[in-house]
């Protein structure tokens, strides 16, 4: 019965006032720039097909569904529909999300830019944190540099064998045949994420390899590498923000490759979408666009340890 006596929120009403107060400048800080807010469904027929992230189903009479791990895909249709420069505030969800940081059910902040590229994106990011965190220190880096850095190696040119290597040292023989993609993720997230500066630490250039939806290209010394940054908030991740990939052919190669990947990791199948494509084949805008995780940015506002000290009610209290 103890569960059911967690009645009262997780946070307290201070907090709630401020959280109210954040998602108001959030949307004035768009409004000021004439990004207009959109509402998308939280429901639909087709989910995302990358095998690091699981949706969860839901089912009504007429077909199985998702709920939506982010707004990307309907506001890619908008923008293939002309929408121009468009934002969402709303909420998302994944399976299996739990944790000090994680829900989840979590309030998400997605935006388009048209005729941008990441790097400009970069910079409203760094401009929009300011807003809330005023003075707050940025710094730029890209992911081959920060790598270079703290393991004095080049995530883009080491063998796989090496970085296989480097993530079973770093964590268990459970690695030893590991993708390059979850290899770096690992290294990364385990042992240079902690040592980030303090501030805002904007990440470009990622590898080809987990490229998403990103763009791939060559870097000023013939690397291949991703258009997509993610940003740190005092060692948090906070954002992940790409220059957009517009060729559908490009983008329906990579979902198949993600259900082959899927397979070989024993999960379940799930639906392309589409419809995605199909815009996308009509013409998706060139763009960048970029999630932040309200939820976090919250966290560190407050200097909260756990996300639940920044929501009304986290699942445990559900």
């Amino acid at each position: 019965m103890e569960h059911i006596n967690q009645w009262q929120p997780g946070t307290s009403m201070a907090i709630l006032r401020q959280r109210s107060r954040v998602l108001s400048e959030l949307r004035n800080f768009f409004q000021q720039r004439q990004v207009i807010e959109v509402d998308v469904p939280l429901l639909s027929r087709a989910t995302v097909t990358d095998q690091n992230i699981d949706s969860i189903q839901a089912h009504n009479a007429e077909t199985d569904a998702y709920l939506q791990t982010s707004p990307e895909y309907f506001m890619k249709r908008l923008l293939a529909s002309g929408s121009g420069d468009i934002y969402s505030l709303g909420k998302a969800f994944r399976e299996a999300e739990s944790g000090r940081r994680h829900n989840p059910e979590f309030t998400l902040l997605e935006w388009y830019r048209c005729g941008w590229d990441e790097h400009q994106l970069m910079d409203e990011v760094a401009e929009l944190i300011a807003v809330l965190l005023p003075g707050i220190a940025v710094r730029r880096c890209s992911y081959a540099d920060v790598f270079i850095q703290h393991l004095q190696v080049d995530p883009h040119l080491v063998d796989l064998a090496d970085l296989q290597s480097l993530a079973v040292a770093t964590s268990s023989e459970a690695w030893a045949e590991e993708t390059r993609a979850n290899c770096l993720d690992l290294l990364f997230s385990v042992l240079i994420e902690p040592q980030l500066e303090d501030g805002l630490v904007l990440v470009y250039d990622y590898p080809a390899c987990q490229a998403a939806l990103a763009k791939c290209a060559e870097d000023s010394q013939g690397r291949q590498i991703s258009r997509r940054f993610e940003g740190f908030l005092n060692r948090v991740e906070l954002a992940n923000g790409y220059c957009e990939l517009t060729d559908a052919a490009e983008q329906a190669d990579r979902f198949a490759e993600d259900q082959r990947q899927r397979r070989l990791s024993d999960k379940a199948a799930v639906t392309a979408d589409q419809r995605l494509l199909a815009a996308m084949e009509s013409g998706l805008p060139e763009c960048a666009g970029v999630a932040l995780g309200v939820d976090r940015l919250l966290m560190q506002l407050q200097g909260a340890d756990s996300i639940d000290q920044v929501m009304p009610f986290s699942w445990d209290r559900c």
